[in-house]
């Protein structure tokens, strides 16, 4: 099963997939922080799923350091009726 934080919002949740794909790719968030150039808090926010305001700067950077795209990083499922 793959590693991810879901948060709640009313008609569908976010899942955030940061952590498991580090994980895969045995990349720690201190390296992802160092490489990218992006703020540890910010990092932590986006596996954590607890960020609010997304900077797609960051994400594109995050995307072409780890070779994937936005959506193994975040993504969103709308709940079935």
């Amino acid at each position: 099963m793959e590693k991810m934080t879901k948060v709640d919002v009313g008609n569908g949740e976010y899942r955030f997939k940061l952590e498991g794909l580090l994980d895969k790719k045995q990349i720690s968030k201190n390296k992802l922080m160092r490489d990218t150039e992006t703020d540890f808090k910010v990092i932590q926010r986006i596996a954590k799923g607890t960020i609010t305001k997304v900077d797609i700067y960051v994400l594109a950077r995050i995307c072409d350091y780890l070779d994937c795209s936005i959506t193994d990083i975040i993504d969103y499922q709308k709940k079935k009726n």
